[in-house]
């Protein structure tokens, strides 16, 4: 047996002493085997925790050379983490060279994953927290109205005073348009017949009205309006 197979033999019993329950020997020549990786709070059946199962694979001259490491199974890592475990692996590999290294790789994988677990954890804990103050931002703004500022204030007067002068013009030209009742009067002739009409309606007889009597009527002081304060239309003397 070669010294190299020696070593290789030696470092299977060491692993499978240590790994009794978790270490899967698959292959002898070369020699192969798993080993799982997880976190304390991995739970397979609750989708809970990281899972990772490394697969070794001696080559003829380990240690001298580096052993091949693969990813067999992975639950709830992105391809991103894997690579990243990948260069930890590296790393070990690099600095324990000549040496016996697969309890090596798998501990620091260990720790390398637990670390993992807690950032995302505590990323994923942080995402919730910002997207429940967003939430609460955009209720509060809701609630509070839009906030007013001296260049929104000043906008919204010249809007509100150019409408205001709008509708105010408006009014005036109405107000302009708006004929008296002598304007009516005067103007539309129609308004005679009606007015006559509607005395014959309520009379037994039609009422004839001199038409000539109202030609000067532009002579006369007729205000709409009485200049006597106490005046009442409504009050009728016998």
């Amino acid at each position: 047996m070669s010294e190299f197979a020696e070593e290789q033999k030696d470092e299977i019993e060491a692993l499978e002493s240590i790994y009794s329950e978790e270490i899967d020997i698959i292959g002898e020549s070369p020699h192969r085997f798993t080993i799982p990786i997880k976190t304390e709070d991995y739970d397979e059946d609750e989708g809970l925790g990281r899972f990772v199962l490394l697969k070794f694979t001696f080559t003829p001259t380990y240690p001298s050379e580096a052993p091949e490491v693969e990813f067999e199974e992975s639950e709830n890592l992105e391809d991103e983490h894997l690579d990243e475990m990948r260069e930890e692996i590296n790393k070990q590999i690099e600095e324990n060279l000549g040496m016996p290294m697969a309890f090596t790789i798998v501990s620091a994988c260990i720790e390398w994953l637990g670390e993992k677990n807690d950032q995302i954890k505590r990323d994923e804990e942080e995402a919730i927290r910002r997207r429940k103050e967003a939430e609460e931002e955009e209720e509060r703004k809701k609630l509070e109205g839009t906030k007013v500022t001296i260049e929104s204030f000043l906008a919204w007067k010249a809007e509100f005073d150019r409408e205001r002068l709008e509708k105010k013009g408006a009014k005036e030209k109405v107000g302009k348009e708006k004929l008296s009742g002598r304007e009516l009067f005067m103007q539309d002739t129609t308004l005679n017949d009606s007015d006559i009409k509607f005395l014959a309606d309520t009379g037994d007889t039609a009422v004839t009205v001199d038409e000539s009597l109202f030609e000067d009527l532009d002579d006369l002081d007729l205000d709409e309006e009485s200049d006597d304060p106490d005046w009442n239309p409504g009050d009728v003397s016998d």
